[in-house]
């Protein structure tokens, strides 16, 4: 899918969610909710996520030039960061507040708070159907999508909220519907934080193993070693590899390069590869060979 077209996906959403986020806001401060209102926080870090996928599109697409080799590719993940954080954040006073009311209930219109809570459903069904359809291999989209889908969650938890309180009085409903919301966004934060935070790492992906890798190239009849192998992410869904191989006296480097780079190819899906291939004997007569190599070495 073209990014033209996620952008459309993403703008369709934005505007469902902005649109009755503010409808909600009003709606929590008339009828005295706080589960309405934690709803509403939500979904301003949804409203947030997707714009700021639709900022990291526009700027991934900028070449490659000067300092920045890589381009902008990594704002993606730097904006899925400062979403993390600001779901944490938030989950946080909604924690604080929905304990203190629960120890002191306020009064909660619960015929409205179920009748707006039932319309946010049915908006984020609209609005997690239009980000399903963008490329959710992307860390921001993918984000953004599971947001959404815990709003509606929250969603059904206000509604049942509101349920409780028209029908029975017991207005700390309410308070423990916002705390279904916190935890909730407690749940989504440390994932985004988590999972952005092991880019910065330079960790491998979670679907590329390391070792695994290493063995496999090792089991190449010509190679003798393998050791400074690297795997990483540049942004989601495009993991880069390094390596330096060592292969045998009687082997040709340029043919197992190419050996190499098919390999990885084909059972890795691995599209970037920088590998530095040389004969054995070479490397260990001339001194040069890695002593203390960064990571795990492979061998025969």
């Amino acid at each position: 899918m073209s990014a033209d077209a996620d952008r459309r996906w993403l703008a369709i959403a934005l505007g469902l969610i902005v649109g009755f986020m503010a409808t909600e806001v009003i709606v929590g401060l008339v009828a005295n909710s706080l589960a309405l209102i934690s709803d509403a926080g939500h979904m301003f870090t949804d409203a947030a996520s997707i714009a700021l996928a639709l900022t990291a599109i526009r700027l991934a697409r900028r070449p490659a030039q000067g300092r920045y080799t890589y381009g902008f590719q990594r704002v993606e993940i730097l904006c899925a960061q400062a979403n993390g954080i600001s779901l944490l954040l938030l989950a946080v006073w909604f924690l604080y507040e929905g304990v203190r009311r629960l120890v002191a209930p306020p009064q909660v219109a619960g015929p409205l708070v179920l009748i707006t809570a039932v319309i946010g459903i049915i908006v984020n069904i609209a609005a997690t159907w239009a980000i399903s359809r963008a490329n959710r291999s992307s860390l921001n989209v993918e984000g953004a999508f599971q947001h959404i889908l815990n709003d509606l969650y929250a969603f059904i938890a206000t509604a049942i909220a509101g349920a409780v309180v028209w029908l029975t009085g017991f207005t700390g409903a309410d308070a423990i519907a916002a705390l279904v919301v916190a935890g909730l966004m407690v749940r989504a934060g440390w994932g985004l934080v988590g999972k952005s935070g092991q880019v910065f790492l330079e960790a491998a992906p979670v679907h590329l193993d390391p070792a695994q890798i290493g063995a496999r190239l090792v089991a190449i009849p010509q190679v003798v070693e393998v050791h400074d192998l690297h795997v990483w992410q540049i942004s989601s869904g495009q993991p880069p590899l390094s390596a330096h191989v060592l292969v045998a006296d009687d082997a040709d480097c340029h043919v197992v390069r190419a050996c190499i780079e098919t390999l990885l190819h084909h059972e890795f899906g691995l599209e970037h590869t920088t590998l530095q291939v040389d004969h054995a004997s070479d490397v260990r007569a001339s001194g040069e060979h890695c002593a203390a190599s960064h990571g795990p070495v492979h061998r025969r």
